[in-house]
């Protein structure tokens, strides 16, 4: 058997079966056969150092007897960090992400949603109370804040490899989430001047969430491919379910105040301004004649 490689029409490696001679292109002074023992079985596959395998167009020539064949391929540069280590992607990895293109779209879907609905409720909130200036400013500059992080982060974040980018993408989207508790705090005390129940319970879910999801940062910025990742995702989860059920009930208590005064708003009336007769009604004057 007798056979050759090209590339771009140039020889770089070739074999004589009868001679057991090779020629290898000192440009390719590594090239050689994947399995000579498997050339009788139709396996010519070539070998290169990465360094030597340039991008382009091969070509490969088998002889056997009065029969030949070619086969052209093209190599192309899929090779990718990740992690740390330059690897060649299965067919099915189409990016070297730090995370698992599923997790990172899962992690920015939850962020932009709790911003969202944050967005949303103070909306609602804004269109329906009167908001003091000062507090008003305060929520602003607050919801701006954790905006510009959550844009600047995942820019960052979804950034091919394991780099330092990477992981201040990931904070920027994790830790400036802080700010959404007491956002919700605000924004609960515009709407009811007594804190019930319900509404401590939504930050109190809101802040176990904000733990869980630093605790899953912790663990995922040092260790690539991340293992707890599903934590990380898990605490984002549950702020967006406790945005959720806060702008809900923030929607449905005041639909029903709509006529109302707010909850825990005691309705007082000065007694300074109340009608003359009514103070006058509770005396009685009994007029004694002067002996």
């Amino acid at each position: 058997m007798f056979v050759t490689w090209k590339k771009q029409g140039k020889i770089i490696f070739s074999f004589d079966g009868a001679k057991q001679d090779f020629f290898r292109d000192p440009a390719f002074s590594s090239a050689n056969l994947v399995s000579q023992a498997d050339l009788p079985k139709g396996i010519a596959s070539l070998m290169l150092n990465t360094s030597e395998a340039e991008v382009g167009n091969y070509s490969c020539e088998v002889t056997e007897s009065n029969r030949e064949g070619e086969t052209k391929v093209e190599l192309r540069d899929h090779s990718v960090v990740r992690c740390g280590e330059e690897i060649t992607p299965a067919p099915e990895d189409k990016c070297g992400s730090w995370f698992m293109l599923v997790d990172t779209a899962i992690i920015v879907a939850l962020l932009f949603l709790v911003t969202i609905l944050c967005l949303v409720q103070l909306c609602f909130i804004a269109l329906k109370y009167e908001i003091v200036s000062q507090k008003k400013m305060g929520i602003i500059a607050a919801g701006v804040i954790f905006t510009i992080a959550a844009v600047v982060g995942t820019v960052l974040f979804v950034q091919e490899g394991y780099t330092a980018q990477n992981q201040a993408g990931l904070g920027l989207i994790v830790v400036p989430a802080v700010i959404l508790v007491p956002l919700q705090y605000f924004m609960f005390g515009i709407v009811f001047d007594t804190l019930p129940q319900v509404t401590l319970a939504l930050i109190g879910l809101q802040v176990l969430g904000y733990v869980i999801a630093v605790v899953g940062f912790a663990l995922c910025v040092s260790a690539c491919p991340p293992l707890h990742g599903s934590v990380l995702i898990a605490g984002l989860a549950i702020m967006a379910i406790s945005n959720l059920l806060s702008l809900v009930y923030v929607f449905i208590m005041g639909s029903r105040m709509k006529d109302h005064p707010r909850p825990g708003k005691a309705v007082e009336e000065p007694l300074n301004e109340l009608p003359s007769n009514v103070i006058r009604e509770k005396y009685t004057v009994l007029d004694t004649p002067w002996p």
